[in-house]
């Protein structure tokens, strides 16, 4: 019975050490993660963590016009920019399929302008695997 009892005292011990080593590496990582929040970030740090695309030209999906687009796109580290960078023909690639379903109809206004960048922020974040894009930019946008 003392056996048992002592037993369980040091499962009971083992388990707590346990939890709260766990503990420690979950606050030791919050406060020691590089990445930050895009409000947190100064403008010397917002250059550094951002990749821009060359102008990108495609038909659009009438067949009745074309798009010249090109986008910065901000990232929360610099693993990522490295990455996108090494990515850049993916990138390319995303976007020239993205505008090209699209119908002139639908490019008129910010709020186009604005769904186009959320599609592609989240086709971006669907292959990146260190970091993620924050927010994307388009800084040229003629459609002809």
């Amino acid at each position: 019975m003392v056996k048992s009892k002592m037993a369980n005292i040091l499962l009971v011990f083992l388990l707590a050490l346990i939890l709260v080593g766990v503990a420690a590496l979950v606050i030791l990582n919050q406060f020691t993660n590089e990445t930050l929040a895009e409000e947190d970030y100064s403008l010397d740090q917002l250059i550094e963590r951002a990749y821009t695309t060359e102008d990108i030209i495609t038909n659009l999906n009438s067949n009745n016009g074309y798009i010249k687009a090109s986008f910065y796109i901000q990232l929360n580290s610099k693993e990522a920019v490295e990455e996108l960078e090494k990515r850049d023909f993916q990138v390319n690639n995303l976007i020239i399929h993205t505008l090209s379903e699209i119908n002139p109809s639908e490019l008129s206004g910010s709020t186009s302008i604005e769904e186009v960048e959320l599609q592609i922020q989240s086709d971006i974040n669907d292959f990146l695997s260190e970091g993620e894009a924050i927010k994307v930019y388009a800084t040229s946008w003629v459609i002809q």
